[in-house]
């Protein structure tokens, strides 16, 4: 039995340098639709053509190509925080929230691949 109940949802989370331009070009070329740009928090969210399946362009100076993060979303991050940190998974830091839309924990799998968790906090 997985030490985590996941929801249907999944985003993969991109470093871009610019967030406007990239979510323009996987519009016009694969079809994607724009969700939200918010500008404050450096961020851009996409719907891909496949259902549950988003994509998240995180705005940096210097992106690192090929750095692809697996978001999944969870209902309670605390919990799934918790039941995987007792299994001896390693976090990166504290679990973030930005009030009224989401909280995200970043850890890693055994070969240092980071992943995060996510718990929409919009609904």
């Amino acid at each position: 039995m997985p030490l985590v109940s996941l929801d249907n949802t999944i985003t993969l989370a991109l470093s871009v340098r610019d967030r406007h331009a990239s979510a323009d070009w996987y519009a016009q070329k694969l079809g994607f639709e724009l969700l939200y740009h918010m500008d404050d928090a450096g961020w851009s969210e996409l719907a891909t053509r496949t259902e549950g399946v988003t994509l998240g362009l995180g705005e940096q100076s210097e992106p690192t190509p090929g750095n692809t993060v697996p978001v999944f979303g969870v209902a309670d991050i605390a919990g799934a925080r918790s039941a995987l940190e007792e299994a001896g998974v390693k976090f990166d830091g504290a679990t973030e929230t930005i009030e009224g839309m989401v909280s995200t924990a970043t850890f890693y799998d055994p070969d240092g691949n980071a992943l995060m968790l996510a718990q929409d906090l919009s609904k």
